[in-house]
């Protein structure tokens, strides 16, 4: 056992820094259900611009933002498709379902990556009597469970020009679109335009404490409104959480480079002695995929080991790991992360 912790089980754990504190501290409040409070508008109103839409609302949460977006567009016994390591089908409990009666269908797609021909294929807008009709379209950007995959935006333009005439929406969840950003040059808004509803997170690589923003058109964002309190989330002076999504646009957007880079410096470091356990060419972000099952390990057996050490992560199947950089962990804590992990590599490759 160490006194060590390094974790890097999600970007979900970063704590709001002290000058973040401060900016939280002395915001201006008022009650959001009667949408009087200032400072949640000026985090909704920038978030919109910056996505190009027109309209923001502030949630407690991704999910919700991504739920809230998607009631929208789908009504009961209506479907959504997604691919099958969407967040919104893998990781948000059932809430399409047991919130809204809406069904999901779902299209295999290596590291997440947007082929737009696997979702016209399947989609099905008028299905008619006896099957169910496809109202929406998720597209996760980056991909969390595809490994920090960016979603290329002529790939997402092609399916935009697809759907526009069918009746059939598009919904990104967009929690980590800042990485997409940061990683490409590409602007939010040459994303954020190409969909119906666009949800972003702040507690994420961004570092705030809690929430996110569903943006959308004017009309959109008042039924999402009144959604939003039906599902609970209806909150008084949020201008104290919003003010932390504020300071972290101002100064935590650009350093997510910090953390693309020791994504890839873990990979290079690990793929060097290890070339099966990661192609540090699909490390494009913050999230790192290690294939520990090549090297004779079960995941869970493998974060057990790591977390001995106080090297924390998440098995996302039986044969890997994920690992994810954030603005907590700085290159010591890289290093230390690869050494632990390619001495554990190494100690299931001389097993007998």
């Amino acid at each position: 056992m160490t006194d060590r912790v390094v974790d890097l089980r999600s970007d979900t754990i970063t704590r709001p820094v002290v000058a973040m504190r401060l900016a939280m501290a002395s915001a201006e409040v008022g009650d959001d259900v009667y949408g009087e409070d200032p400072t949640v508008r000026a985090l909704e109103e920038r978030v919109a611009d910056l996505l190009g839409q027109d309209s923001g609302l502030f949630t407690p949460s991704g999910s919700m933002a991504n739920q809230l977006g998607i009631r929208l567009h789908v009504g009961p016994g209506q479907e959504l498709i997604a691919d099958e390591l969407a967040h919104v089908l893998r990781a948000e409990m059932g809430a399409a379902a047991v919130f809204s009666g809406i069904s999901s269908r779902s299209w295999a797609a290596p590291r997440g990556l947007l082929d737009p021909a696997d979702p016209l294929r399947m989609m099905q807008p008028d299905a008619g009597t006896y099957q169910v009709s496809t109202k929406a379209i998720v597209v996760e950007n980056t991909h969390n469970f595809g490994g920090g995959t960016v979603q290329s935006v002529e790939a997402i333009r092609a399916l935009r020009q697809a759907t526009r005439s069918l009746g059939v929406a598009m919904h990104l969840d967009g929690a980590r679109l800042w990485n997409a950003h940061v990683a490409t040059g590409i602007e939010l808004s040459a994303y954020g335009r190409q969909f119906d509803t666009v949800a972003v997170c702040l507690s994420k690589g961004l570092g705030a404490p809690v929430g996110s923003v569903l943006a959308g058109s004017h009309e959109l964002m008042a039924q999402a409104r009144v959604w939003r309190k039906r599902y609970g989330g209806g909150m008084r002076q949020a201008g104290i959480l919003a003010a932390a999504g504020l300071w972290a646009l101002d100064h935590h957007i650009e350093r997510l480079a910090d953390d693309h880079s020791r994504a890839r410096t873990f990979s290079d470091a690990v793929a060097s002695q290890f070339p099966g356990a990661i192609d540090p060419a699909h490390v494009e972000t913050n999230i790192v995929m290690v294939e520990v099952g090549q090297a004779g390990w079960a995941a869970a057996d493998f974060v057990a080991a790591a977390g001995a050490q106080g090297l924390r992560m998440y098995a996302v199947n039986q044969a890997a790991v994920r690992l994810v950089w954030h603005l907590d962990v700085d290159d010591a804590d890289t290093g230390y992360a690869f050494d632990v992990v390619n001495t554990l590599l190494a100690q299931a490759a001389k097993r007998p």
